[in-house]
């Protein structure tokens, strides 16, 4: 437990004592220190959170699901409230589009709870933006939707 508190003060990529396997305790305790309302279930080697974000006060509050696979890109998914059709930023599976592999290039040495939580709360700000405006007004990198594959 003192390993994983020492790394969520510090504010760069886990490590893993040496390990070159990830760990998904350590991912399991960062989510349980920074974002207490998600509930986390092993799955195999698999980690799934899910829980609730609330944004804004009129926003409505969001149901998350985040599936932590070791080196694997992060997969996470809206399960509330029902996105519109063909959102943008969010891959044929509906999974978001948080990162492009060109800009940020995922391992499991770092923090669900860190990078991928704070886009996703950026993700969905961003989205509420554009169903209200039209405009998207986070960053982005252009690209053809169907070219999009699991980034």
């Amino acid at each position: 437990m003192q390993v994983q508190l020492w790394l969520l003060q510090r504010d760069f990529t886990a490590m893993y004592n040496k390990r070159t396997k990830p760990n998904p305790f350590v991912q399991i305790g960062a989510m349980k220190s920074k974002y207490p309302q998600f509930k986390s279930k092993r799955v195999g080697d698999k980690v799934v959170f899910i829980g609730e974000l609330f944004i804004r006060p009129e926003l409505p509050k969001y149901t998350i699901s985040i599936e932590y696979n070791g080196n694997i890109r992060p997969k996470v998914t809206v399960i509330s409230p029902i996105l519109v059709e063909k959102p943008p930023h969010t891959f044929s599976d509906k999974s978001l589009c948080l990162y492009h592999s060109k800009n940020f290039c995922w391992d499991a040495k770092k923090l669900v709870a860190k990078q991928i939580m704070d886009w996703t709360i950026e993700w969905i700000y961003f989205y509420e933006y554009w169903l209200q405006t039209g405009t998207w007004i986070g960053p982005e990198v252009p690209h053809n939707n169907n070219d999009k594959k699991d980034e």
